[in-house]
């Protein structure tokens, strides 16, 4: 696929990449799995990049689950984030990931209390988007981290990284474990998981680079974020190919299930595997050795680029609009792309110096 055309696959995942819960991270967002609002987002005026920095706002902060590990690490990043900006930080939302509808119902409350921005994680980006639209008519911006919206339900939306960050950058991240050389294997989510399949499509450009020209992809497998059906999967790899010499796991699921197959194996330290994982997930794995390397977002830090850019918007510093900048403090500047997404950045590579830092 020509690079030309895998950008525009990036940005058309934007909306529909997600981080669902530790469980089953990175699994896969299928088409259907996202009602986008087509509609263009209302004019939201002219940025002033040197407006002054509002203080005392309130920020609400709506994710997918409350208490769940990874969100927590996520919002006290924007809870940090926004008392160094001189605002007041707030959480709320649902107990259940399955609870579509009751997030819709915080956004109400929250409109209705006044707060001056939310960011939110969507569980149902359709039956989310009245609710925002209401709230945005009320004068609250609105930021979604994580998991997006329709661009006309919200101003801005903070991405985890570009789905061409992601694919790349584990290809890249496996070549140099395996020194560039030898058979390797993906071993993905589901066949109609839009996230997992434009990931591997920059994957598989990556490796057109004559760089890799002693690597050779020989087969994609999909577990379909099963833990026992991706155990078998790896199982399966190594029995059809047993020069196999690296396996390349984008779902948390996985990554997981491949590192204990591996783990339990004589391939243990002589077949490399990376991928996406969570560091609790993966922290066994690296420490026994069957796991050198593997990435995924900080969550904290994206959890920061939201509180920023809620308040940045308030602020008038931006307005979404493509081609904006702002600084994020310690984050450093970033850049509004099209449909008003801001990407963190390429992800964080946990291994043994960095893996105990972190905890979700």
């Amino acid at each position: 696929m020509p690079r030309a055309t895998l950008r525009r696959a990036c940005r058309a995942l934007a909306t529909v990449t997600t981080l669902t819960l530790a469980a089953t991270a990175c699994g896969g967002t299928t088409k259907d799995d996202v009602k986008n609002e087509a509609a263009p987002r209302a004019a939201a005026g002219k940025a002033d990049p040197d407006a002054a920095l509002k203080k005392d706002l309130t920020v609400a902060f709506l994710p997918k689950q409350v208490n769940n590990p990874y969100f927590t690490v996520a919002d006290k990043g924007g809870e940090k984030a926004l008392k160094e900006l001189g605002s007041t930080y707030k959480e709320t939302g649902p107990n259940s990931a399955t609870d579509t509808s009751g997030q819709v119902s915080y956004v109400n409350t929250l409109t209705q209390q006044q707060v001056d921005a939310i960011a939110v994680s969507a569980q149902d980006p359709g039956s989310l988007c009245t609710a925002l639209k209401q709230a945005r008519k009320n004068g609250i911006k609105v930021v979604t981290y994580d998991s997006d919206t329709g661009p006309a339900c919200r101003d801005a939306f903070v991405s985890q990284a570009s789905a061409e960050d992601l694919g790349r950058t584990q290809v890249q991240l496996l070549a140099k474990q395996l020194d560039h050389k030898g058979e390797i294997a993906i071993l993905s989510a589901a066949q109609t998981a839009t996230n997992q399949n434009t990931w591997i499509d920059f994957m598989k450009d990556e490796l057109k680079d004559p760089k890799y020209k002693d690597m050779k992809l020989v087969k994609t497998v999909y577990g379909n974020d099963d833990p026992q059906a991706s155990f078998q999967q790896t199982q399966g790899l190594l029995q059809e190919h047993p020069e196999l010499a690296g396996i390349i796991s984008p779902t948390t699921v996985g990554i997981k299930a491949a590192a204990q197959y591996l783990s339990g194996s004589k391939y243990k330290g002589k077949v490399a595997l990376t991928g996406l994982g969570t560091p609790n997930d993966m922290r066994e794995y690296v420490t026994n050795g069957t796991v050198d390397a593997f990435e995924l977002w900080d969550p904290a830090r994206l959890g920061a680029l939201a509180a920023h850019t809620a308040v940045a918007l308030k602020s008038g510093r931006i307005t979404g609009k493509e081609g904006e900048t702002f600084k994020a403090g310690a984050l450093g500047t970033f850049t509004v792309g099209e449909d008003g997404v801001v990407n963190l950045g390429k992800p964080t590579v946990f291994d043994k110096r960095n893996i105990d830092d972190f905890d979700f």
